[in-house]
Formats: structure tokens, sequence, C-alpha cells
């Protein structure tokens, strides 16, 4: 069981109400993994936001380690959003606890809760901003030759 104060730590839940909040609940499925166990596999379909309640999480793409989440972190929204297949694998780096929230719920959410659906929306929208805004500056702070269609302004 997931209480409604754990999730009020995630940012996708900000401007929800506890008992907004308690609405998303039923919808969440808990799952636990051991150390190594994979959630996500490059290449294969997610269609789940994660959130993580326990422990931590490796993100690996083409074998290439690149950034680990903990507790509080959420991961897989950009395949919740476009439906294309996972950028990335990620696997339990110990012992974790994750609550689970799929297209599926979502979807229902959308037809009995229109307004939670609309907020839980335009936190999912405002996260992938911020971490896109994060991806340019690291890109622009390397020093490498941007691509045209992505300007970094000067040094």
């Amino acid at each position: 069981m997931v209480h409604v104060e754990s999730l009020q730590k995630y940012a996708l839940f900000g401007g929800l109400l506890p008992e907004e909040i308690e609405s998303v609940r039923p919808h969440l499925a808990v799952m636990d993994l051991a150390a190594g166990d994979y959630v996500i596999r490059e290449g294969e379909p997610n269609g789940r936001i994660h959130f993580i309640l326990e422990g931590r999480v490796q993100v690996t793409r083409r074998g290439r380690e690149l950034i680990s989440f903990g507790e509080g972190d959420t991961f897989g929204e950009v395949e919740v959003m476009d439906v294309m297949p996972a950028v990335a694998s990620i696997h339990a780096i110990g012992p974790t606890r994750l609550a689970v929230l799929s297209n599926r719920d979502l979807h229902e959410l959308s037809k009995s809760e229109p307004r939670v659906f609309a907020m839980l929306m335009m936190n999912l929208a405002r996260e992938l901003a911020r971490r896109l805004r994060r991806m340019d500056e690291m890109f622009c702070d390397q020093g490498s030759e941007p691509p045209d269609d992505m300007g970094c302004p000067p040094a």
C-alpha cells in the first residue's frame, strides 16, 4: 500500500490536495525488486511511470551508465508521453520498491477525475521541460558544437 503522504513528495503530484492524491492511489501498483532486476529494458515498450519509494536504480543506454535515481525520483515519463520503446534500461541497484502508474490507469483517471488528470499532465510536462533544460545545459557545458537546431548561449 502506498500512503498519500509518501506521494506528496513527487513533483507529479504538485498542486493536488490529499483527497485528490487519494483518488490516484487505487490506480498504483507496487513492484518490489532485488538487486539486478530490470524494470525497463532499452528498446522494449514501457507505458508506465515509476515512483521510487525505497532503494535505487541505475539507468544505462547502449551499455553505458548514465545516472542513478533514488527515493523520491520518478522515471518512465517519456515513454508514457510518446508511446515509443524505452530509450534506456533501468535496473535496481539493491532492494527497491516502486509505485507504478500505467498508461491504462492514466486513461481511466482522465475519465473519472479530469481535474486530477489535467494536473498530473501539467506537472508531467513541467518535469519533462526541466529535464530537457538540464540536458541542454549539460550539452552546452561540454563545449561540443551543438546541432544547428540547438542553440547554446555563449560561454
